[in-house]
């Protein structure tokens, strides 16, 4: 079977469609299934204004076409998945906006530390936004949203999401582990998996009253024990402290 999007039988008057070289503004020609063309003036190589890779992040013909993508967009790939993930993350919750914008601004941190750290960012913020989306079905399956009942129910949904959107089973497991323990992590454990509990930690710690009166060196030294990794611990410093 071929993919429906490159199958000419379903093509329309606009699949050929006619543009200007960015080089030169010389007249181009692209087939809608055309990754990049040669400008026949300057002979730089273009790529297509008009395609949109989004759709490899989830659709089953991917790896055909991603053979002959440009580089540049099979690199790009795991990021149209986190996207997506994201709406179906909030396709799954529904109107529970409470905690759509707790993943949301956990993502926000997850991005800010990983950067800092280095991490695996594509992992980092798939698991944010799936590390508390199952709070509302601990409440009516156990009566509490505590993290070992989370950590139940976590996994199962976690995996049906991504499964959904066809990803690697790489991503699913390393995924589904972290968002199946919510203690703070071990030494040994994934830096992808520190950064997502400093994340959910300080998206807890900065909707609370943060210091409570205690002294900022006293604060500071238990952000330090709190906290998983350094760029965890420093983006903890400004956001309880520095903007107290």
């Amino acid at each position: 079977m071929k993919c429906p999007g490159q199958d000419t039988q379903y093509w329309n008057e606009q699949a050929i469609f006619e543009t200007e070289c960015p080089e030169c503004g010389h007249p181009m020609e692209f087939f809608k299934d055309d990754t990049t063309r040669r400008c026949s003036n300057c002979h730089k190589k273009i790529v297509n204004p008009k395609m949109d890779f989004g759709c490899a992040s989830y659709c089953k013909f991917a790896e055909q076409c991603l053979g002959a993508l440009p580089e540049e967009f099979v690199a790009k790939r795991d990021d149209l998945f986190k996207d997506r993930l994201a709406v179906e993350m909030k396709r799954y919750l529904g109107t529970d906006f409470k905690h759509i914008g707790h993943a949301a601004k956990m993502a926000a941190f997850s991005e800010k530390i990983a950067k800092k750290e280095k991490a695996d960012l594509p992992v980092v913020l798939c698991a944010a936004y799936l590390y508390n989306i199952v709070v509302k079905n601990a409440l009516e399956k156990y009566g509490s949203d505590k993290p070992e009942f989370i950590e139940k129910e976590s996994p199962a949904v976690a995996k049906a999401l991504m499964e959904k959107l066809g990803a690697k089973k790489e991503l699913i497991d390393e995924i589904t582990f972290i968002v199946g323990n919510h203690n703070r992590p071990a030494d040994h454990d994934s830096l992808n998996h520190k950064i997502v509990y400093d994340a959910d930690m300080l998206t807890h710690m900065s909707a609370c009253e943060k210091k409570a009166g205690v002294e900022s060196h006293e604060f500071s030294a238990k952000l330090d024990r709190i906290f998983a990794t350094a760029a965890g611990k420093e983006l903890a410093r400004q956001v309880l402290i520095e903007t107290k």
